[in-house]
């Protein structure tokens, strides 16, 4: 793993309320590492490099709900570009507030296993469209 940390991070505005995110850092995984981001209140979120991509979350109604996180796919309602994101538990209304004034809305819960299970595969092996 390098991890490179920006001395001068990049500060750019985003969304409709011109939040500001700071680029602090770029890390470089290799194959079958992971790396662990810790929240204050302890929450962790785990990813996962593999030699195919990336295992964005742990697994979402597992190991994901029981670190405090639940899942979803939120979309723009002007771009209709989709976003999955997660969402710490209890804070479903501060989330909720924030998609209204950026115009997004909820598409799917992705973490609940009764949504999940009625969905249908794609394809032999999850790759056609």
């Amino acid at each position: 793993m390098k991890v490179k940390v920006k001395s001068d991070p990049r500060i750019f505005p985003v969304g409709i309320a011109h939040t500001q995110l700071s680029h602090v850092a770029d890390i470089d995984l290799e194959s079958d590492e992971m790396v662990t981001f810790v929240t204050d209140e302890k929450l962790e979120y785990d990813v996962c490099r593999k030699s195919w991509g990336y295992y964005a979350t742990p697994s979402l109604g597992g190991r994901l709900r029981a670190f405090g996180w639940r899942a979803a796919v939120m979309r723009n309602k002007d771009t209709r570009h989709c976003f999955v994101v997660l969402v710490q538990e209890g804070r479903e209304d501060e989330w909720m507030a924030y998609m209204l004034i950026e115009r997004q809305e909820l598409v799917l819960w992705i973490d609940d296993f009764e949504t999940l299970s009625g969905m249908p595969a794609v394809g032999g092996l999850g790759m056609d469209p």
